[in-house]
């Protein structure tokens, strides 16, 4: 086998390959075949009969390809005829032999014969009025006469006739182009032209111009024919003709419009023209002498170019312009090179073609609705549309808008796909600077839409993925940089990190996206596990192309074209620059951020962590990185805080993603490696070495929190004891405002957060030693107890305690306590998990235990509490609520949904829950170790009974209640779970008072108010707290004062009175037998007396949330053992649903429905469901009486459509007692005028796809088994009001009028006024005929349906007697059921519709009757009749 020829290798080794093939005899990849001369024949075809031919050639045979040309044309065999007089010789130079033969291009130009067209006619353009030129059509131009020989195409015949037609528009010079319609038709005749001045002087001048037999410009040489003269003469008399009979004010005009549309060097044209002509020297002086004068007197023939002006004028009118402009602003002077005689071809300079070598006109704004299209800076920067920029800046190389400096995306886009590396590194490093300032906002106040949802539904992601597998290093970097950009937010890591030692700051929620479908896909698997529903999620992604996973999740789009490879790579291989490292390790931490799913793939890829661990956080490393001014070319082999934090995110996504980070990836060994050492000692810089050591103490943190690498807290106490000893030395720099002194504490609270986590683990040891031996003979998993006990940490209290007190002497110090405030936080959250635990540690004396709870109120927290500064913190808490100020937390002008974003870019005012003055995450703190403090020890619940009292807290727990339900984003979760907190302990102190403290009833309304509230908008994750509020707050009879203090009694006095409610308190009676309705007081009272029944009701309907509360508790409670990951639940939406109140009503609904639709039928039901609906009702009527603001988030019609479920269950379920009554009051209250005001049934309603098919299941229902029932009545006839669909009513009398038979609720129990159900007038004219029809026909009736029998009486009455004008149709429908109307046999019926008046309330009928038709009505009646009987009849008495 022989090498292939190499670049680089001369022809000697290509003369030495030759060799070493001939010796080798080797068989050749081609044959070689000589070709016979197929132009001398097929004789003489083998190769010993061939001539020697004096070049030999090979030819190569290609399979399947023809020997023989196709000849395109039919033709005799060419011959070559120099074939043998080209005689070459060898040493003759191929250069010098070519030079020698060539012909010059004009050899072939010479003989280029131009074709004759003396010979064909011409015609004129044809006038048109219209005001763009029309399309050419050949079938519009008359063919010419062919002469002479030679064959043309018809097209060819009418390109020729249409040429020769405006022939004589452009004879007379190339220049004539520029000249519009107007004139074309003045320089057709040139002679008329001539002509012109003496008919504008008529008077001065002698006659003999007029009488002049020749023209003088055009003589019709061009014609070449023989009649070309006489064309020309004719033209010439055409035109004096017109001439003369134009007066001489329109000469005068035609000469002011030709002069301000004809071209100065058109007349030096005619001027040149004009003196060339015979026997008039005399007029050529004088116009020579006055050039203006002459053009003056250049007039048009009116008639003869007035509609070709509207043509040609719009069509014509830019390029006059652009060659006025070419002709007169570019010279020979404005060259920047002067052209020279001897240059070839250069003696004619094409101005119109070095127009680009113009000056640029200054940019201006346009005056557009439109807008204008954005150009950015190579800095990212929007250039405004006006600036103007010099060009060396390089920001006008493009085509599009030349004057306007900067690029536009597309341009940007198209220059990224260059073939040079150096535009392709530009345009994305351009691209990934536009995106930055996209994220920071601030193009939001400039252009419209967004930039970033531009980009991405242009393929920006893909762009840049292509990119990143490109070759070149700096178009990776670019790359990776404009990634950075697009994913990483550094001020969301900045408040991430800030929030990491809050109270549960360390559990975040996943950054992904809430997609719409894949709720829609959940919901279609309800039924399914939550395994068997996350491996059907991950199969349909599989399934999907990447493009469509990244439309609505960017980084699964990304995972899903293994980025995390690509990534490895770089760092692995390409080993980069420092600043693509850490945007490469930023890009890969916001990718952990994304879900515990994410962590898993990166954990999985081949060496990426190992390159990680083991290039960047290195446990020996070169000390000159820690020199001064040490500029570091390569950050491998070198620690890096942005690596440790990276791992430190990756670990919370699930402990055993920590556990092989411990243990496969040595993190252990760098844990003791850079939390041992201080870091001044470490050999970094200063900043860096803080950050590295933080970073490492918050990884420790984290595998603390599942239970994890607590064996290092034995090795490292002294290490740990030192730093807290070293804690209350921050007080003496606090003076120091800089970077370091931030970032120290920091890790002082990163520490302190450690300890946090360790003190839970050792608290959760005893009892897991006990399970571990109670458990022993069972199968159950065993847990085995951590590493530490509680005596090894017991320890660290006093240096904790005596840290807390100092700090908080500087409380009074406004900016010194803002600094120390995270620190200070951390203190307190680390005393309630201490004094939590110890009250759980069999080895601890609980007599010692209340005594250290003791003197820590009355030495620290009591003292705290009374200094005026806790006062300013309490009245900070409405300023900076985001529930009170929903705009804090509002997502960013440039957010898209794909890309989650905290909205912190920018960084957040100091008056919000993240601000510098927030006071939330310090009283949380306190609130939380007051919590631990009272439940250890009861007898101090009234000393801090003034924390309930401060008027900034009860401000702001009275405005946080009444705001509307925050909306749900990324943004404002993670910000709202924090405040819920605050509430939560500030509610779980309440408690604890109300049973204790006599003076605070005053506040438990306001406290039950904030509980209600809070347990709609809990968010996941927070399980426990739902729980807590709905075990010990929401059910509590103490939250609920007016059932002990005269409520009850309260109602029955409104009720009777009339006060706040309905005019009409009597409620629909029951088809059941039965004793008296129980009035609301007494029905209030029996709801009072069960509310323990109440709540384990709700608690039992719940129980579907039971494994969620599991990890809940397991966080809250600190069951370090049981925590499976950091990160939260995905957030659809809170815990519980607004309508919580009504759920065993849905839970019960749609369990019948599920078993009907399998095919189940339930007969009977239990009697515990009876008590279910029953506790249910007693809860909604209570909240309606006492708390109806904390049901105001839901719509009246959801609550009538959530009643509406008792009747479609379990058969005649809402015929018990308790249940019709409950029902019966609710529907009082639901029929106030308030509510019937804001009731809206064709507005959308949450957890229900239509109320008109939920109307249909009702009267269904109703037919089957309502025993004419009047409360289902009064449910049925509700969504018939005129206010409502039509649709509804047409359901009832279209579809189900033998309900109307049943329907018999009578008026005076009826709860709503009539006037909603007539007034307006029915306009629906199939409804209309509906009513009267079922009236006629005896379908309803008074005695059967009496509510419904008065609306339609009134409808039909006032469409009988209506005389408005409407359609022929209604007119003749309205004519006809008055005709009948009067011949009915039912006189009283016939009386009702004739005479209705209007409508009473107190009438039995319930509408008033006219003693005599009013005249007018009794005149229309008339007036129907008698034509009627003159017309037709027979049909009047049919």
């Amino acid at each position: 086998m022989f090498s292939r020829p190499k670049p680089g290798e001369s022809e000697a080794d290509l003369i030495h390959f030759q060799n070493q093939f001939l010796a080798a005899r080797a068989s050749p990849a081609v044959k070689i075949v000589k070709k016979a001369d197929k132009r001398k024949g097929e004789e003489r075809s083998t190769d010993a009969e061939r001539p020697q031919l004096l070049d030999n050639k090979d030819v190569v045979m290609l399979d399947d390809f023809p020997d023989i040309l196709p000849a395109l044309t039919p033709g005799p065999p060419k011959k070559s005829k120099i074939k043998t007089a080209c005689v070459h010789f060898d040493d003759e130079d191929p250069e010098e032999r070519l030079e020698n033969h060539d012909q010059h291009i004009t050899a072939v130009f010479s003989k280029i014969v131009e074709r004759d067209t003396s010979a064909e006619a011409v015609t004129m353009p044809v006038p048109t009025g219209d005001p763009f030129p029309r399309i050419f059509h050949r079938s519009e131009i008359k063919s010419e006469v062919k002469v002479g020989s030679g064959r043309k195409s018809i097209f060819a015949q009418k390109m020729a006739a249409r040429r020769a037609a405006e022939k004589p528009a452009t004879a007379p010079s190339a220049e004539c182009t520029q000249i519009r319609s107007a004139s074309l038709d003045v320089l057709n005749p040139e002679g008329s032209a001539e002509e012109a001045p003496c008919s504008g002087n008529r008077d001065n001048r002698a006659d003999d111009v007029f009488i002049s037999q020749r023209p003088s410009i055009i003589t019709g040489e061009g014609l070449g024919s023989q009649k070309s003269e006489q064309e020309a003469q004719a033209i010439h008399r055409e035109n004096l003709e017109k001439l003369q009979s134009m007066s001489q004010e329109e000469i005068l005009k035609e000469q002011e419009r030709l002069l301000a549309q004809l071209d100065p060097s058109l007349v030096a044209f005619l001027k040149s023209r004009r003196s060339g002509s015979v026997g008039q020297k005399n007029e050529i002086k004088m116009e020579q002498n006055r050039p203006e004068e002459f053009v003056e007197s250049l007039t048009v023939p009116q008639h003869d170019v007035g509609a070709s002006l509207s043509i040609q004028e719009s069509g014509l009118e830019e390029s006059v312009r652009r060659d006025e402009n070419t002709k007169m602003e570019i010279t020979d002077d404005d060259l920047p090179v002067k052209p020279r005689k001897e240059w070839i071809h250069m003696d004619n300079v094409e101005f119109e073609k070095l127009e680009w070598m113009k000056d640029l006109p200054s940019p201006r704004q346009k005056k557009t609705k439109k807008g204008m299209q954005a150009r950015f800076s190579l800095k990212g920067d929007l250039i405004p549309a006006d600036a103007d920029l010099p060009t060396h800046l390089g920001l006008h190389h493009h085509g599009e808008e030349a004057e306007r400096a900067g690029y536009s995306l597309q341009e940007l886009f198209h220059l990224s796909r260059s073939q040079l590396i150096q535009q392709r590194t530009l345009a994305l490093q351009v691209l990934g600077r536009i995106v930055q300032k996209a994220r920071a906002g601030e193009f939001a106040s400039s252009l419209k839409g967004s930039v970033l949802r531009l980009l991405l539904d242009a393929g920006f992601l893909f762009l840049l993925r292509f990119s990143l597998d490109d070759t070149v290093d700096n178009v990776m970097a670019a790359s990776v940089g404009a990634l950075r950009a697009l994913l990483v937010s550094f001020d969301d890591e900045k408040y991430l990190d800030w929030t990491f030692s809050w109270y549960q700051g360390m559990a975040t929620f996943p950054l992904v996206p809430n997609n719409e479908e894949e709720e829609e896909d959940e919901e279609e698997e309800e039924e399914l596990t939550g395994t068997e529903k996350s491996q059907n999620k991950k199969r349909k992604d599989e399934n999907k192309p990447d493009a469509d996973v990244a439309r609505y999740d960017v980084v699964k789009g990304l995972l899903k074209t293994r980025i995390q490879h690509r990534l490895r790579y770089i760092l692995e291989v390409v080993r980069p620059v420092p600043t693509v490292v850490l945007d490469i390790l930023h890009i890969l931490t916001r990718i952990a951020r994304h879900s515990s799913e994410a962590c898993t793939q990166l954990l999985d890829c081949p060496r990426l962590i190992d390159t990680i661990v083991k290039e960047f956080l290195p446990t020996r490393w070169d000390p000159h990185v820690a020199e001064p001014g040490c500029l570091l070319t390569s950050l491998h082999g070198v620690a890096c805080a942005a690596a440790m934090k990276f791992i430190r995110v990756l670990a919370s996504g699930g402990r055993n993603a920590t556990a092989r980070l411990l243990n496969k990836f040595e993190m252990k060994s760098r844990l003791i490696r850079f939390t041992a050492e201080d870091p001044q000692d470490l050999l970094l810089p200063r900043e860096e070495a803080i950050r590295l050591s933080t970073e490492a103490f918050r990884l420790w943190a984290v595998a603390a929190g599942y239970g994890q690498a607590c064996d290092l807290y034995r090795d490292l106490y002294p290490v740990l004891v030192r730093i807290l000893q070293s804690l209350p030395e921050l007080l003496s720099a606090s003076h120091e405002k800089n970077p370091i002194f931030e970032l120290s504490v920091q890790r002082a609270a990163a520490v302190v957060t450690l300890l946090v986590h360790v003190t839970q683990t050792a608290g959760c040891t005893a009892e897991l030693h006990s399970k571990l031996s109670s458990d022993s003979s069972e199968d159950s998993e065993q847990i085995p107890p951590p590493p530490v006990t509680w005596n090894q940490v017991s320890g660290l209290l006093p240096f904790l305690e005596t840290g807390l007190k100092k700090f908080l002497q500087v409380i009074s110090q406004t900016e010194t306590w803002q600094i120390l405030q995270p620190l200070t936080t951390t203190y307190m959250i680390y005393l309630g998990v201490y004094y939590r635990a110890c009250g759980q540690q069999p080895s601890v004396n609980p007599i010692d235990c209340l005594e250290e709870l003791e003197r820590l109120t009355s030495e620290v927290l009591q003292p705290l509490l009374s200094q005026p500064a806790m006062h300013s913190m309490w009245d900070l808490l409405r300023p900076c609520s985001a529930l009170c100020n929903p705009l804090s937390c509002s997502p960013a002008p440039e957010s898209v949904f794909s890309i989650v974003s905290l909205s912190c870019t920018g960084g957040k005012p100091p008056l919000s829950l993240l601000g510098s003055k927030s006071p939330f995450p310090f009283l949380t703190a306190l609130l939380f170790l007051i919590d631990g403090i009272t439940h250890i020890h009861k007898g101090l619940i009234c000393k801090y009974s003034s924390v309930l009292s401060f008027e900034g807290l009860k401000d702001y727990l009275h405005q946080s209640w009444q705001t509307v339900h925050p909306s749900v984003t990324p943004a404002s979760v993670w910000i709202l779970r924090h405040e819920y907190h605050l509430q939560y302990f500030a509610l779980v102190l309440a408690r604890k008072m109300a049973g204790t403290c006599p003076d605070y009833n005053r506040h438990a309304s306001l406290h039950h108010c904030v509980a209600m509230a809070l347990l709609s908008r809990l968010l996941p994750g927070s399980e426990h707290l739902a729980y807590e509020v709905l075990l010990d707050l929401a059910f509590n009879p103490e939250f609920l004062p007016e059932g002990k203090t005269g409520g009850p009694e309260a109602a029955d006095f409104s009720d009777i009175l009339h006060l706040g409610t309905s005019a009409k308190l009597s409620q629909p009676g029951s088809a059941a037998a039965s004793s008296s309705k129980p009035t609301r007081g007494a029905l209030l009272r029996e709801s009072y007396q069960n509310l323990p029944a109440i709540r384990s009701c709700y608690l039992s309907h719940f129980l579907h949330l039971q494994p969620a509360l599991v990890r809940s508790q397991a966080s809250y409670q600190g069951q370090n053992y049981l925590i499976q990951s950091m990160l939260l639940p995905e957030v659809r939406g809170p815990i519980l649903p607004s309508d919580w109140p009504f759920f065993p009503l849905i839970s019960l609904y749609n369990k019948v429905s599920n078993a009907e639709i399998r095919g189940a039928v339930l007969n009977s039901l239990p009697l515990d469901l009876v008590n279910t609906v029953t506790w249910n009702l007693q809860w909604v009527l209570l909240l309606e009486t006492w708390r109806p603001k904390s049901l105001q988030s839901i719509p009246t019609a959801a609550k009538l459509a959530r009643l509406m479920c008792i009747f479609l269950t379990g058969g005649d379920l809402f015929l018990e007692a308790p249940i019709h009554c409950y029902t019966a009051a609710l529907l009082s209250v639901y029929c106030q005028p308030k509510a019937l005001d804001s009731l809206n049934l064709d507005a959308p309603l949450p957890g229900l796809a239509s109320f008109h098919d939920l109307y249909i299941s009702l009267l269904e229902q109703f037919e089957g088994v309502s025993f004419g029932d009047p409360l289902f009545g009064v449910f049925v006839l509700l969504p018939l009001q005129k206010c409502f669909s039509v649709h509804l009513r047409l359901s009832l009398f279209g579809e189900h009028t033998s309900i109307l038979r049943a329907l018999g609720v009578p008026l005076q129990q009826f709860p709503v006024p009539l006037e909603r159900y007539t007034s307006p007038p029915e306009d629906n004219l199939n409804l209309l005929r509906h009513y009267f029809r079922t009236l006629v026909t005896g379908a309803l009736r008074n005695t059967w349906c009496p509510v419904l029998y008065v609306v339609a009486v009134a409808h039909v009455n006032s469409f009988i007697f209506s005389q408005d004008s409407t359609t022929q149709e209604a007119d003749a429908a309205r004519k006809s059921m008055l005709r009948k109307t009067w011949l009915l046999v039912d006189e009283t019926l016939k009386k009702h519709l004739l005479y209705y008046r209007l409508l009473n309330a107190e009438s039995p009928l319930g509408f008033d009757l006219y003693e005599q038709l009013p005249p007018i009505r009794l005149k229309y009646l008339q007036m129907v009749i008698q034509k009627e009987n003159k017309e037709n009849a027979p049909v009047l008495l049919s």
